[in-house]
């Protein structure tokens, strides 16, 4: 999955939505106006289609009035990281077609810090929770006999009988291979962040993966595992260059990382992209667009998975319940340090 850089949806219509969809006109206004008469699994498509659009209508008429509180909780412990921002906005403009609000509440990575949101939350009659973590390990869960519905979004719950919305790391390192595979690099280095994060093994095993299909693999050494940080990236490229390794690409477990690497590599004399390709993680705009050559970057499409994880805690408010994991596959957004754009 491909995107240029500046892509954007504007001025879309109910019959987007509905051509999205598959539906008629008709069905697509009924299914946002919360008709009954419209069979779930079209609801679903529907307000799927108008979140991924980002459809803004001006007014859905005669909508149904819930009996419920029309309120939910979103719970997280990163509200200054970059990760749950855009996960809020995506749920804020898929509940908004139901007319819900979100009291959003932040933990800080404190258990008696959640234990009272939680408690504060529920005192509102929230009619269901979102649980966003900052890391991709997964969290124990509130447990199966929690009053209200809960979604985990970002970071998986233990239980695999929770309903977690995940990044796809798997499937989108296997894009970042199949790009530099593309562009004809064939000795393809991997910095990577810590190694007891699952977001790094996961990523690894996708790239591997994806290598192993063209009779390929990682250079070695490698791969290299260390901090999430710019000087990790600094240091790890500097131990490839005085490896003598030879290699033309790097794929860097995330865009700080690569940001060091590209820095490090142009110190040395050694040209990006031309020489070395390399690739970062997260899209993180300002180290992206701060670079020199600007990274190369998956997207994690946080914002639709926001979106799909109020969709399916809306779908469990009205009774239908999932379990297991969704994963949402990144967007690899192209750009100087592996093409010249």
């Amino acid at each position: 999955m491909y995107a240029r850089e500046g892509t954007s949806m504007a001025n879309v219509t109910l019959t987007d939505v509905a051509k999205l969809a598959g539906v008629s006109v008709s069905t697509a206004s009924k299914a946002l106006n919360n008709r009954s008469d419209v069979h779930q699994a079209t609801r679903t498509k529907v307000l799927e289609a108008a979140a991924s659009l980002h459809f803004r209508p001006d007014l859905l008429a005669d909508r149904y009035i819930s009996p419920k509180t029309g309120t939910v909780g979103l719970l997280t412990d990163d509200l200054v990281g970059r990760f749950s921002l855009p996960i809020l906005t995506g749920a804020e403009s898929a509940l908004g077609f139901q007319k819900i609000s979100i009291f959003l509440c932040d933990a800080r990575g404190d258990d008696f810090r959640e234990s009272f949101h939680i408690n504060a939350l529920l005192q509102k009659r929230i009619d269901g929770l979102i649980v966003v973590g900052s890391s991709s390990n997964a969290r124990k869960s509130l447990g199966s006999d929690f009053p209200v519905p809960v979604v985990y979004a970002y970071v998986p719950s233990t239980d695999s009988k929770d309903l977690s919305i995940t990044p796809d790391n798997e499937g989108s390192a296997a894009v970042i291979a199949e790009h530099l595979i593309s562009i004809g690099r064939k000795n393809i280095a991997h910095i990577a962040g810590k190694a007891d994060s699952s977001a790094t093994q996961l990523r690894i095993k996708g790239f591997q993966n994806a290598l192993a299909k063209h009779g390929r693999k990682f250079v070695e050494p490698g791969p290299l595992y260390g901090d999430w940080l710019e000087s990790w990236g600094r240091t790890a490229t500097l131990a490839l260059i005085n490896s003598n390794a030879k290699f033309d690409a790097v794929f860097c477990g995330n865009d700080q990382i690569a940001r060091g690497c590209v820095e490090t590599l142009r110190e040395n004399n050694i040209n990006v992209p031309n020489d070395v390709a390399v690739v970062g993680f997260d899209n993180w705009d300002v180290v992206v667009t701060g670079c020199k050559p600007q990274l190369t970057s998956i997207d994690m499409n946080l914002e639709e998975l926001g979106a799909r994880a109020a969709l399916r805690l809306f779908e469990a408010i009205n009774g239908q319940k999932r379990s297991g994991a969704e994963k949402i596959l990144g967007k690899l957004i192209l750009r100087g340090s592996t093409m010249n754009i």
